[in-house]
């Protein structure tokens, strides 16, 4: 079972802390933004004389209430065809373990969301990754490469868009040629949608939900941490036309039980967040993206492709090691008292050796923090000993 790049240097962050230095935490994708009043309301408000389980795949009222999200995004599904999971996490762990058996492969384009790797081992799936390279972006890599991976034990693929780490958002192009390759292979398509709000620049956000024919291939990975700013809330839901798929997924949920209770309350009155919120939200982090990318492309020898949506990049830096610098900068390196936690990249490929000159940086600090960080983190790269 792989660490978590992402929490795995929480120990030096934790000492340099106690030593007194202030941390500017870019290394997890949790945000500043306000939950929505209406969110927080509902839990506030909540009145009940037992704390009871509820059924295993969600509440009805919560998933008729999903149904109107997703509808409005055109995704054409009723409650039968939603599985409310604990964490977009468990909706991924189920997708694996509903679909793919023991020792079958899914294909992924890295970098990747980390656990993806965790949850395949969980599942004992194979990881089969397939290089995308920051030079154009992390742009989806060539149809052609992803057919030399596929065999008879190739059963999936899976995209996260807007992706984590890159904050590559995927074309309706790139989509289109996904669909070609899932009917031709008959591959599932998992799509993790966790930044689904976060497009930036007036580019459309385009779902395998949303192209013909994929009905009975299209597994739909979600969760409300993000979207409502609500990490901690651990809900997230799986959904899905095909109905062997639900069947089998419904059995997992069964052995867990069910979602929680009181989340679920607050996710149902989360639906009713009013559109100016995501504006505000959507704003807020484009000046955000804006500031940090300027400034690291502005830093000798650092290149950083601007990304289209979610609130991540991936930076490829003048060091020897992202993993070493990462730690160093926590254990050895302050300016004025302060430093940086970034996540190494090489936690987010498969691939032996891939990233180890780049870093994730999640933009979820206010400009003027993110400012004084890159500051830092320029001061910082002009003393690392182990600079290239």
């Amino acid at each position: 079972m792989p660490a978590s790049p992402i929490r795995k240097l929480t120990p030096f962050a934790d000492q340099a802390k106690r030593d007194g230095k202030k941390v500017y935490h870019l290394n997890i994708g949790q945000p500043d933004i306000e939950t929505p009043a209406g969110m927080l309301d509902a839990i506030k408000n909540i009145d009940f004389k037992v704390w009871s389980y509820t059924p295993s795949e969600g509440t009805l009222a919560y998933r008729t209430k999903l149904t109107e999200y997703y509808n409005k995004l055109a995704y054409n599904i009723n409650p039968d065809e939603i599985l409310v999971t604990v964490g977009g996490s468990e909706a991924i762990t189920i997708a694996m373990q509903a679909c793919i058996n023991e020792g079958d492969e899914i294909i992924i384009p890295e970098p990747f969301y980390a656990n993806y790797n965790g949850f395949a081992c969980m599942s004992n799936v194979v990881v089969k990754p397939i290089l995308s390279v920051i030079e154009n972006g992390f742009a989806l890599p060539p149809i052609s490469e992803f057919e030399k991976l596929i065999n008879r034990k190739t059963k999936a693929i899976i995209i996260c868009n807007p992706n984590n780490p890159t904050g590559y958002l995927y074309s309706k192009q790139e989509l289109e040629a996904l669909r070609e390759l899932c009917l031709k292979y008959n591959l599932f398509l998992f799509s993790d949608e966790a930044y689904r709000e976060f497009c930036y620049d007036g580019q459309a956000f385009i779902s395998p939900m949303h192209l013909k024919g994929l009905d009975e291939h299209v597994v739909v990975l979600d969760t409300v941490s993000k979207r409502y700013s609500a990490c901690g809330a651990r809900l997230g839901c799986l959904i899905t036309k095909n109905k062997d798929v639900i069947a089998a997924g419904l059995k997992f949920a069964q052995a867990r039980l069910s979602p929680g209770m009181v989340e679920q309350i607050a996710a149902t009155a989360a639906i009713d967040t009013p559109k100016s919120y995501f504006e505000k939200v959507n704003k807020e982090y484009t000046l955000r993206r804006d500031a940090l990318v300027s400034r690291l492309n502005k830093m000798q020898g650092v290149f950083c492709p601007n990304p289209g949506g979610a609130f991540y990049v991936v930076a490829k830096l003048p060091i020897d090691n992202a993993d070493k610098f990462c730690q160093w900068m926590l254990e050895e390196f302050d300016y004025n008292n302060s430093t940086v936690m970034m996540a190494p990249a090489t936690g987010f490929y498969s691939t032996k050796d891939a990233g180890k000159n780049e870093v994730r940086l999640a933009y979820v600090l206010n400009k003027e923090e993110l400012e004084a960080a890159m500051t830092c983190l320029e001061q910082a790269l002009k003393v690392y000993p182990g600079r290239v």
